[in-house]
């Protein structure tokens, strides 16, 4: 059974995309620590990275090649000083050198030395392999598949699950959701209470809660760049920033310093209907413009779904709980986590996979039942919460325009929150006795309606919005 941590489901990395940036980083970096074990590093003179499926089709757009860049010269999506980026990538293309892992430099061409290749490999649609070469000589082939949310499988451990040790049990193994409310029932813990406990089975509590914090600073910073940041998102389409024209008109005539002084602010605005949706949208919005400028965000579980809990929890923040601490922040973000996880383990997180019925989806299935439990629903009524934001989300496709995280993406973060909103109060008005579709159910339909889906609604920009809307219109 696979034991999955918050910190597996929400991740700190760069924009546009989990799957698409943050998983291709990541891969690199496992590339380069498989190349040491085998004490294959130091003899690497030169590289060659081949991009299958939807990491070729919509890679430009998805900053896939820069993030592989970032991953080969040894940089931390977590930690990177943003404003470095473009000063790393553009040192790599003018010189065609690379500092490889930050160790020597070899030469690299990104233009030859990265390939795009349309065809799908069996396993996964994004698949990137490496290879190594020592004065034109292959010693290293490694493939990986990016499967959502900045997770990555190495291709030759797929299929030799016998030699995959097990290192940690949770003490409440959860699959699926029935698993879940029957141990809520059992212990007469909470949701975020079973989380919890397994949670303290990898880490301290005080570490859980270090890094818990360190997630919602990131989202909270993320919120405050996007509405405090004015002009027009980068990769052609000239989308202009929305956020910030919002909030401009939202604000009140508050002096702030910092991102939790402005939260504090937004307590005192005008809290009718209209200005609620429009918070809960700007919000949201901010949040996947900062990611489609390749600013760092916390995958919610995926980079392009990552605006829709954060706006959900800085609701509940600043319109229904002017009192709430860090133990409400703590107890959403655990609920929140599990939710998606059962949706990884029972369908998929991936757009490439599942069309983006997988991101804003998933995203408003997490941020629904998560505000459920801390508007003080039963775990009965958090997952009925989460079952309503997905089935209202069934066979919502991936046609990005132009390969870009950006329309219609950054737009439908914003719906994710509101109907997650929406979807808690319809549940916590309702008796869970009644349900008619128990979550499981809902996840199985999601994951029929994925394989049904045609491959060109999936995160390949061959269908939908991708090609009914030319570049040149924009």
């Amino acid at each position: 059974m696979e034991c999955i941590s918050i910190f597996d489901m929400l991740k700190i990395g760069i924009g546009p995309s989990s799957s698409h940036t943050l998983g291709p980083w990541r891969a690199a970096e496992r590339w380069i620590n498989h190349l040491k074990k085998e004490h294959l590093f130091n003899k690497i003179t030169s590289v060659k990275v081949d991009l299958y499926g939807s990491l070729s089709l919509t890679g430009k757009g998805h900053a896939t090649d820069l993030a592989i860049l970032l991953g080969l010269s040894g940089a931390d999506p977590e930690y990177i000083v943003t404003e470095d980026i473009s000063t790393i990538i553009t040192k790599i293309k003018n010189e065609k050198t690379l500092n490889f892992s930050n160790t020597f430099i070899i030469n690299f061409n990104p233009i030859t030395d990265i390939i795009f290749n349309k065809e799908f490999l069996p396993f996964h649609a994004n698949a990137i392999k490496f290879t190594g070469f020592n004065n034109k000589n292959e010693i290293s082939t490694d493939t990986y598949y990016s499967i959502g949310g900045g997770f990555v499988v190495r291709e030759e451990l797929i299929h030799a699950k016998e030699n995959i040790e097990i290192h940690k049990t949770f003490p409440y193994p959860i699959q699926k959701a029935k698993e879940l409310e029957f141990f809520c029932n059992e212990t007469k813990l909470k949701i975020s209470e079973i989380v919890l406990e397994n949670e303290k089975s990898l880490r301290t509590e005080a570490e859980i809660d270090f890094e818990i914090k360190r997630i919602w600073d990131t989202m909270l910073e993320c919120m405050y760049i996007g509405c405090h940041t004015e002009g027009t998102l980068p990769g052609g389409l000239n989308v202009r920033r929305r956020a910030f024209d919002i909030h401009q008109k939202l604000k009140v005539d508050t002096i702030y310093n910092s991102p939790e002084e402005w939260l504090i602010s937004i307590r005192n605005t005008e809290v009718k209907f209209r200005q609620i949706l429009k918070w809960v949208s700007c919000f949201a919005l901010s949040v996947n413009e900062v990611n489609a400028s390749l600013g760092r965000v916390v995958t919610a579980p995926t980079n392009g779904s990552a605006g829709v809990i954060p706006a959900v929890l800085m609701y509940y923040l600043v319109i229904e709980n002017h009192e709430a601490n860090f133990n409400h922040i703590k107890q959403f973000l655990l609920v929140a986590s599990e939710i998606g996880s059962l949706f990884k383990k029972g369908a998929t997180i991936s757009a490439a996979m599942g069309g983006c019925q997988a991101e804003i989806g998933v995203s408003s299935a997490m941020a629904a039942g998560a505000l459920t439990e801390l508007l003080g629903g039963t775990p009965e009524q958090v997952l009925m919460a989460s079952e309503i934001a997905m089935e209202h989300h069934l066979g919502l496709t991936c046609d990005p325009i132009g390969g870009l995280v950006q329309i219609p993406c950054i737009e439908r973060n914003a719906m994710g929150a509101i109907k997650a909103i929406n979807a808690a109060e319809l549940a916590l008005e309702s008796d869970s006795n009644n349900a008619k579709v128990p979550l499981d159910k809902v996840i199985s339909s999601m994951w029929e309606t994925a394989k049904d889906m045609n491959s060109k609604y999936k995160e390949t920009s061959e269908g939908g919005l991708a090609v009914g809307v030319n570049l040149s219109d924009c």
